[in-house]
């Protein structure tokens, strides 16, 4: 048959939380029923409060439990409630699971950081881009007016021969024998073997 547990002096007050807190610094699991009935309400709702997790903060608070337990013997009436104390282990075990979860979420995208290796060195390949567009230009202008100006229109507007012949009012055959020209005469400037 259990003992039951005494909540002090006067049940309509609460129990003596105090008392009950020296009794679990001791070892009385009883005690710590009842210290944790008194308090596990305020000590979630604070801990689901600034976490908003459901499972996390039940994670958190159980974690605090098991600190009230092992602690217990440190508390000092003098600097506070009983129920203070435990909502501040409450409010640092918090913290510290947050802060545990910002630091590993920094690490990890540090080690994303470190890990992505690029497919290519994007400065060459930028300045290789570059030098290729320099060539091109070069070689655009040793073609003849009536040649550059089919090659544009066809190969960067997008125009059709036939396009191409209407805007420079120029016959269709005349116009794919420039561009025909411009184009050999690109691929031999630039050096491309066909």
């Amino acid at each position: 048959m259990t003992q039951a547990i005494s909540i002090g002096p006067n049940p309509a007050h609460g129990p003596d939380l105090p008392v009950l807190l020296g009794r679990v610094g001791a070892g009385d699991q009883e005690a710590f029923a009842a210290v944790y009935d008194a308090a596990c309400h305020a000590v979630f709702g604070l801990v689901h409060k600034v976490l908003r997790d459901h499972a996390q903060a039940e994670e958190v608070a159980q974690e605090v439990w098991v600190e009230v337990w092992r602690t217990a013997g440190r508390y000092r009436p003098e600097r506070g409630s009983v129920l203070n104390w435990i909502l501040t282990l409450a409010h640092r075990r918090t913290v510290d699971r947050i802060r545990s979860a910002e630091s590993a979420a920094a690490r990890d995208h540090r080690a994303a950081l470190l890990d992505r290796v690029p497919e290519f060195d994007e400065v060459s390949e930028q300045v290789h881009a570059r030098q290729e567009q320099e060539e091109l230009r070069r070689c655009l202008h040793a073609l003849t007016e009536i040649q550059r100006q089919s090659v544009t229109l066809a190969y960067y507007r997008g125009l059709t021969y036939r396009e191409v012949a209407e805007e420079l009012s120029a016959p269709l055959g005349t116009i794919k024998t420039r561009l025909r020209d411009g184009l050999i005469r690109l691929r031999d400037c630039l050096g491309v073997t066909a």
